[in-house]
């Protein structure tokens, strides 16, 4: 096989693309599509909640494209973190979609699944520190929720080599997917997982970027090539190597499952109008002790949130000051009675304000204020917010005209349960000695006509 090409749909399970771009992926007969479904921007509740931060219909209405195309193909269609977040309740949510597409449609095909949550029990003590995460503790496994081993691209090559066409995934490494066929295929590791780590986000790495956008990548013996789907888009030169570089905080080395991928030799090339060529991509394995990457969520408590507005310039002057003396009252009045909780005041648009400040040459005509607490019970949380809400209503300041009040508030009722609130409990690197084998077995079914056996 001369060269290997990859269909990238959209930057995320969900995110939707134009019928007419993928059905021009599609003409360019690919070898394999694929799609990262998660990530952790959405931050921790998603993961502890087991919930997805995609909306099912979404998820399905790109799935019935991908899903059908690559049966009628016969090609493999893989998805990388499912659900979102990746642990075993994403994981079967995203496998039902699947189960009912292929019901509707009467598809028959052979489907792995890769489970990559993981028992508490095999943690080790000797967890590593990923900056700027805390260090984690033996307490930090232990409150965690759910807890997902980032796989990398072993599992879905083995995966493939048990005769998997469709393969869904828990929590992976971003440009496994992409890559694990190409690996199996015979091509080069570095070019391959560099490939992924443009496809993953699709149409961003082009010009304008979308993740909302189809990408194609064409992989060949000491390069590859990506171009675009969509004839208002185009890869560029500066627009693929920014993407090289999305998310890293070294522009040079960027470290995954297995290894590091060093770029120190990468060029890239214009090579037609829409269309750029990469080169030079190395993978260089781990030395001496393997790492995965681990990510837990734990319940912090449960939230309350109250929005409002203010006009008066004197309190906008004043603001950081007046929430001050607020969060003091708070705090005197329920002194040894509610003192465990987090109280906050988000301010939009104040000068000095933590959130878009405006010049500081010209003051806001209006700031929005957003107040939040967080409680171990539900109760505890509407207490304070109710009460930080009132004070702030009703408080007095020096200069102060009016005394019926100091917000506006666009709802009634003026407070809003936020519900259950997570925190990244875990977020390390575990040693490891196993490559993955017993972690990350893919569990092989068949669907037939449409049944799932």
């Amino acid at each position: 096989m001369k060269e290997f090409k990859v269909l990238s749909p959209t930057a995320i399970l969900g995110y939707g693309f134009p019928a007419a771009s993928f059905e021009e992926g599609m003409r360019r007969k690919p070898d394999a599509i694929a799609v990262d479904a998660g990530s952790t921007d959405p931050g921790p509740y998603y993961l502890g909640s087991g919930k997805s931060f995609t909306d099912r219909g979404a998820v399905k209405r790109d799935l019935e494209f991908m899903l059908t195309a690559a049966i009628d193909a016969g090609i493999p269609l893989l998805i990388g973190s499912a659900g979102g977040s990746g642990a075993d309740s994403h994981l079967a949510w995203n496998v039902d979609i699947i189960k009912e597409i292929a019901a509707e449609k009467g598809l028959s095909f052979t489907v792995a699944v890769i489970s990559s949550q993981i028992d508490p029990k095999i943690i080790k003590d000797n967890l590593v520190q990923l900056a700027p995460a805390p260090v984690p503790t033996a307490k930090d496994v232990a409150d965690s929720v759910n807890i997902v081993a980032q796989m990398g691209e072993k599992p879905f090559m083995d995966a493939l080599k048990m005769g998997a066409q469709v393969v869904i995934a828990g929590r992976a490494y971003d440009p496994a997917v992409f890559a694990a066929p190409a690996i199996n295929a015979g091509f080069d590791v570095g070019l391959a997982l560099h490939m992924g780590k443009i496809l993953e986000c699709a149409a961003i790495a082009s010009t304008p970027g979308s993740g909302s956008d189809c990408m194609f990548g064409t992989l060949r013996a000491d390069h590859f090539e990506l171009d675009t789907l969509n004839p208002v888009k185009k890869c560029t030169t500066t627009s693929v190597s920014a993407h090289t570089l999305y998310e890293k905080s070294n522009p040079t080395k960027l470290p995954g499952p297995g290894g590091v991928l060093d770029l120190t030799g990468t060029t890239f090339e214009q090579a037609t109008e829409t269309s750029v060529i990469v080169r030079g991509s190395k993978f260089v394995p781990d030395e001496g002790q393997s790492y995965i990457k681990l990510e837990g969520a734990k319940l912090v408590g449960y939230r309350t949130v109250s929005f409002a507005s203010a006009c008066d310039p004197i309190m906008i002057s004043r603001i950081n000051e007046i929430v001050q003396a607020v969060k003091d009252k708070v705090a005197s009045n329920f002194e040894g009675k509610i003192d465990d909780y987090f109280l906050d005041f988000k301010i939009y648009g104040a000068n000095g304000g933590s959130f878009c400040s405006s010049s500081v040459n010209t003051p806001p005509a209006e700031i929005a204020i957003v107040i939040e607490a967080v409680a171990p019970t539900v109760a505890n949380a509407d207490t304070i917010c109710s009460f930080a809400r009132s004070t702030l209503l009703h408080f007095g300041y020096e200069g102060r005209k009016s005394t019926a009040g100091n917000l506006a508030f666009p709802f009634s009722p003026s407070d809003f349960s936020g519900g259950a609130v997570y925190g990244f409990s875990l977020y390390c690197l575990m040693p490891h000695d196993d490559d993955n084998t017993t972690l990350f077995a893919p569990k092989i079914s068949q669907v037939k006509d449409g049944v799932w056996i």
